[in-house]
């Protein structure tokens, strides 16, 4: 049996809920601009497998308490925009959501982890007329979001590979030579903003 047990319709239901709202600004965005607001989303509850292993990493019970309480990652939808100004007009459109309490954000762009990792975080509490896990009516469950540019995520992409492959030769060589790629990939990105804007204005 899933980990979600009898929420798992639930899951479902919040995160086509959320990719459909952002389908809608995409249209209003064209329909105002004639520019894409993002260029594609990725959604996906994350695996029974996956979430198990992770209340094992963290000490926790394999409960659907555990994945829709403890953990905040159930549902993960990812943005990849053009810009980096679609980044930050996307964070303010999902801050706008009166049915969502924004739990925790992160603005790994103006402030880059020291590996030179880039993109916009947020964790939401969905409130919705359904039960949660705990019990409470009107439910909460969580949304977790990724917002960056293409530049950012395939960089991410990369670094993400790299951190699990194992007994990779020069391992410290390519850590700071990925380091440089990102502080190159964000100058680009913002020259890239640039230029829209001289285009636009």
């Amino acid at each position: 049996m899933s980990i979600y047990g009898e929420y798992e319709g639930t899951l479902q239901r919040i995160m086509e809920d959320i990719e459909g709202r952002l389908f809608a600004y995409q249209e209003r965005v064209k329909s105002e601009t004639n520019e894409n607001a993002y260029e594609y989303i990725l959604a996906r509850i994350k695996t029974d497998e996956s979430m198990r292993e992770k209340c094992r990493r963290k000490g926790l019970p394999e409960t659907a308490e555990s994945a829709l309480s403890k953990l905040t990652d159930a549902i993960g939808i990812r943005v990849i925009c053009s810009f980096v100004d679609d980044v930050f007009n996307i964070v303010e459109y999902i801050r706008s959501f009166d049915d969502c309490e924004i739990i925790e954000e992160k603005d790994y762009i103006r402030h880059a982890k020291p590996n030179g990792y880039r993109s916009y975080h947020m964790i939401l509490g969905v409130h919705t007329s359904e039960s949660d896990v705990m019990g409470n009516t009107p439910g909460t469950f969580y949304v977790e979001l990724q917002i960056r540019t293409i530049a950012m995520d395939t960089w991410a992409a990369l670094e993400h590979r790299m951190k699990y492959k194992k007994d990779i030769p020069n391992q410290e060589l390519l850590v700071g030579e990925l380091k440089r790629v990102a502080d190159e990939l964000a100058s680009c990105d913002l020259s890239m903003q640039t230029i829209r804007e001289l285009i636009n204005s």
